[in-house]
């Protein structure tokens, strides 16, 4: 482990915010820091959410990464990681995406849960969660990394606020009574060919344990989840590059279908 200081915490976080501005990727902390680690991803992470803030973006909820066994296995991990959702990312279905404002993003289905009430830690269940969730949203997220060619680990991806990039969402609020996320199957198509397939365990097992751990994760912080919050639970599946003239739609059960069409810069 290394103490990061105060001042090379902003330090970096000015380098990712130069990189979001410019959309030009820069090397992984890790590879000149090895150690570091999820804490010190973190506290970079709060500078880069600071400086934001400070421009006029607005939070209007969190994503969750590394929900999955394969993608903690990849980073060697044993958690997820969060960032936040900034209102000017969020995109409705059918929203045409321009690959010019990114560096190299990917795209992912996924389940949202939108709060209806606010849900705080430390002792958060899925139960608490059930109860506090207005409903379920068909997702797509766009994750996008300002590190070069996503060669990241856990501390780079946490830094670089979970990877995010922009979120659209299903007009479609499916209430959560009577319904099991983990047993909701999602059929994700490129250009009308499946390329991936998936189903609400996926994300911790289920989507509302997410949200709980999320809950229980930024309470110490002094963080509570508002309503009307929407979290990104997690991807269903791998990862997907884009590139101009693709159009992605994820199909769920319950939730039904969402669209995400892709044009290139200057388009």
């Amino acid at each position: 482990m290394t103490t990061l200081t105060d001042t090379q915490a902003k330090a970096f976080a000015d380098a990712l915010y130069q990189a979001r501005r410019d959309r030009a990727p820069i090397d992984a902390f890790t590879a000149s820091i090895p150690e570091l680690g999820v804490a010190e991803g973190y506290a970079i992470q709060q500078h880069l959410v600071d400086r934001l803030l400070s421009d006029g973006e607005q939070i209007c909820g969190y994503k969750l990464g590394l929900t999955s066994a394969p993608m903690q296995q990849l980073l060697g991990v044993g958690q997820p990681d969060f960032g936040p959702v900034f209102a000017s990312t969020v995109h409705r279905d059918g929203a045409i995406i321009n690959t010019g404002d990114f560096i190299a993003p990917r795209v992912e289905a996924e389940i949202a849960v939108i709060l209806d009430a606010d849900l705080s830690g430390p002792y958060c269940t899925a139960a608490d969660v059930f109860t506090a969730t207005r409903g379920l949203v068909a997702a797509i997220e766009i994750v996008d990394s300002r590190i070069k060619d996503w060669k990241i680990k856990i501390a780079d991806t946490v830094a670089d606020l979970a990877s995010n990039g922009a979120i659209a969402l299903s007009s479609t609020v499916v209430p959560v009574t009577d319904l099991d996320p983990r047993l909701i199957g999602m059929v994700f198509t490129k250009n009308g060919n499946v390329v991936a397939t998936g189903a609400g365990a996926a994300a911790l097992g289920d989507p509302l344990a997410a949200v709980a751990w999320l809950a229980n994760t930024v309470a110490p912080m002094g963080v509570t989840l508002p309503a009307g919050s929407v979290i990104m639970t997690g991807a269903l599946h791998a990862m997907t590059p884009i590139a101009a003239g693709d159009v992605f739609r994820a199909e769920f059960d319950h939730l039904g279908p969402i669209t995400l069409r892709i044009q290139g810069e200057g388009n």
